[in-house]
């Protein structure tokens, strides 16, 4: 089938995780597992800014030099940054050097602080956009949704910014708001089985 890969173990797995030795422990250990962890869904969403325009093999095999750079998006210690952490970073090539991205995660870190004062966390309010059963289309057929499109006006609304439709319905396709592997991936079943264990943050 024209949207499966199969892996060097024999099985089917989504067709994207073929285009690069990295993508599959990447697409078979997280992509797609339900997260509630806010600094895994604040790493996540700037990631997905960092990657705009780019490749997502650029910004994986980037994560741990801007894990290092970010402090782990612990979103408590980005919020402080400053104009000499701007520079400072703009000078890492270990990152992507872009000051539009740079300063739009200091401002995502002050706003995910405000957000979690005022929600209780991150996770409680991301995962309110979770779409239903019926309202989800075949696997990988889109790349934003009625629900990626409100969380996205949402977050704008509260000032964030670098987060448009298609970098909120990564975020929900990646950290479990929605099981996209395709039909015939072996994975699709182990994120299912998550994803019915999981106890959605309220």
């Amino acid at each position: 089938m024209a949207n499966e890969f199969i892996a060097p173990d024999g099985q089917s797995r989504c067709y994207w995780c073929g285009g690069a030795p990295e993508f599959l422990p990447y697409h078979d250990n997280e992509w797609g597992f339900p997260v509630d962890n806010d600094q895994r869904l604040f790493e996540k969403l700037c990631l997905e800014s960092f990657q705009s325009g780019l490749s997502w093999r650029t910004i994986l095999n980037k994560r741990e030099n801007f894990r290092a750079a970010f402090h782990h998006f612990d979103f408590h210690q980005v919020a402080y940054f400053d104009e000499r952490d701007v520079q400072r970073l703009l000078q890492d090539a270990g990152i992507i050097r872009h000051r539009g991205k740079i300063e739009a995660a200091v401002n995502n870190a002050q706003r995910a602080q405000e957000l979690v004062a005022q929600e209780g966390s991150l996770a409680a309010f991301f995962w309110r956009f979770e779409p239903t059963h019926d309202a989800l289309k075949a696997p990988q057929t889109q790349t934003v949704s009625p629900e990626s499109i409100a969380l996205s006006k949402a977050l704008k609304k509260r000032g964030w910014t670098f987060i448009g439709p298609t970098t909120a319905f990564a975020l929900m396709q990646a950290m479990g708001l929605i099981n996209d592997h395709s039909l015939t991936c072996v994975t699709r079943e182990r994120v299912e089985q998550a994803r019915l264990q999981f106890q959605r943050p309220v």
